[in-house]
């Protein structure tokens, strides 16, 4: 017996040994990305110089899931079954139908948001390079392009018999006119342990001339979804309602675009018909933080709502799948919002669908 005690608390001790040096390598692994950084823009050289004013233009912003989220795949983190795509070759397959949606849009700039570089969740695909040398050329000409490190996380052991690993992506932007520069900004994010969950998060600022001397500020952006402190959510907003305002104030054309992990509509469970837990990432937009001089694009056809995005506690089912409308845009008034949808997907290649908005520079 004493021989059996003593060999139980050994294999106690080691793994009490094994957690207490995973927890030293997540803390001290940790780190925030520089702030203020500057982006150089690619592939800008034999682009038009500026963006025309009075012309009708489109954006289109997608979340696209680090090309995991088929419309049969469901995610740990959404109380879901997988924490990685099903297989390298998944991987590449829905990068290419991605890129291939990308491009028959044809818009005129594109906000890309979860894109992997290299990823144990998606089997180390660089993502960024196959979208470049889609939408911006193999010799980076067809259009003026930036990338930014969203968050380079440490090896999560968790789920313990399929870790999520370690993830490194960014935030894409392509223009069809020349990104004179870029900046990313780190957002407020939280201190405690939930930090290891919710990563680092940025959102990026491109620069792009109008013909009229002005400045198109195109900014990209992904908000935290699983914080446990509600204030950051609206910290982050604060953030960037700040800076836009100061670019509003100097008489710039703004346009923010992205995944806001907040509630569009207001109250998606009634418009989409399908009621869900209380998920932090679905709560109502805070509509009256909007700073003066800017107004908020939701994409929805009242006819036939489409929502931006599925919980991915399952595989996807119109049914029973929880859905709202967390990815649109933030203008300034001096930018005139033609239309604004969302492309119905059937969330075959991501957990978001693209949303677009067509616009005029006044």
């Amino acid at each position: 017996m004493k021989k059996v005690l003593k060999i139980t608390g050994v294999i106690v001790l080691a793994l009490l040994v094994l957690i207490a040096a995973y927890a030293v390598y997540l803390f001290s692994s940790y780190h925030r990305i520089e702030d203020n950084q500057n982006i150089e823009p690619s592939g800008s050289s034999a682009l038009s110089a500026a963006v025309p004013v009075g012309e009708d233009l489109q954006v289109t912003s997608w979340n696209i899931g680090f090309a995991a989220y088929t419309d049969q795949y469901s995610f740990f983190m959404d109380g879901g079954k997988y924490s990685r795509a099903f297989s390298k070759e998944a991987v590449l397959d829905n990068m290419d139908e991605i890129s291939a949606q990308l491009v028959g849009f044809d818009s005129d700039f594109y906000l890309i948001q979860e894109v992997d570089i290299d990823a144990t969740r998606s089997y180390h695909v660089d993502e960024r390079k196959m979208l470049t040398e889609v939408l911006a050329g193999y010799d980076n000409q067809k259009r003026s392009c930036t990338f930014a490190l969203n968050y380079d996380s440490p090896y999560l052991f968790y789920p313990f018999t399929e870790p999520h690993g370690k993830s490194k992506a960014g935030l894409m932007s392509f223009s069809n006119y020349s990104i004179d520069s870029a900046l990313r900004r780190s957002l407020p994010i939280q201190t405690d342990v939930a930090k290891l969950l919710d990563l680092d998060r940025c959102y990026v600022v491109n620069r792009i001339p109008a013909d009229n001397g002005k400045e198109l500020v195109l900014i990209n952006f992904h908000l935290s979804a699983y914080t446990t402190d509600p204030t950051i959510a609206n910290q982050q907003l604060e953030m960037i309602f700040d800076d836009i305002s100061a670019e509003y104030a100097k008489g710039n054309y703004v346009i923010c675009g992205g995944d806001f992990n907040k509630d569009l509509l207001g109250d998606s469970p009634s418009i989409f018909g399908v009621s869900g837990e209380n998920y932090s990432w679905a709560k109502s937009f805070p509509f009256e933080m909007i700073p003066e001089g800017f107004s908020l694009a939701a994409p929805l056809d009242e006819a036939n709502p489409v929502p931006s995005c599925r919980n991915a506690d399952s595989p996807w089912d119109p049914e029973t799948n929880f859905q709202v409308t967390l990815d649109g845009f933030i203008v300034s008034d001096n930018v005139q919002v033609v239309s604004s949808r969302v492309v119905d997907t059937q969330f075959r290649y991501s957990d978001h669908n693209p949303v677009q908005l067509d616009f005029r520079l006044a």
